[in-house]
């Protein structure tokens, strides 16, 4: 079965940092391009950046930017994104996803097949 495990969110004063991770399994990691998006209370579920399995390029919301910073362990099959200077913005619940292929980056939600459970990131001010 696929699987992504998120995990690594939690509570954080605002400059502060966060790395969250997401576990893989159960399907060809190199093969699929894998993003993380967020969904802070009342508002859609957003884009934050992707990784492109094809080529290793990477993608990052205009408000994450220069921040926030998005690898992958082949090894472990896990990606990670690293969370600096974290504000209170950042808040929300942060979920793993799954891209259908691996050729281009794609932001919209469903060019997204599977998704982790999601893991909290809490900023205060």
């Amino acid at each position: 079965d696929v699987q992504l495990q998120a995990s690594g969110g939690g509570w954080v004063q605002a400059g502060g940092s966060l790395r969250v991770s997401c576990a893989a399994s159960g399907f060809n990691f190199n093969g699929h391009n894998i993003a993380w998006f967020r969904q802070a209370p009342g508002k859609e579920r957003e884009v934050v950046s992707c990784f492109n399995s094809g080529d290793d390029s990477t993608y990052y919301a205009d408000s994450v930017k220069g921040r926030f910073t998005i690898s992958r362990d082949n090894a472990k099959n896990t990606v990670y994104l690293q969370m600096n200077s974290l504000k209170p913005d950042d808040t929300a619940v942060y979920y793993c996803a799954r891209g259908t292929s691996y050729y281009n980056i794609d932001t919209t939600r469903g060019a997204y097949d599977y998704w982790g459970q999601g893991t909290l990131v809490t900023v205060s001010a």
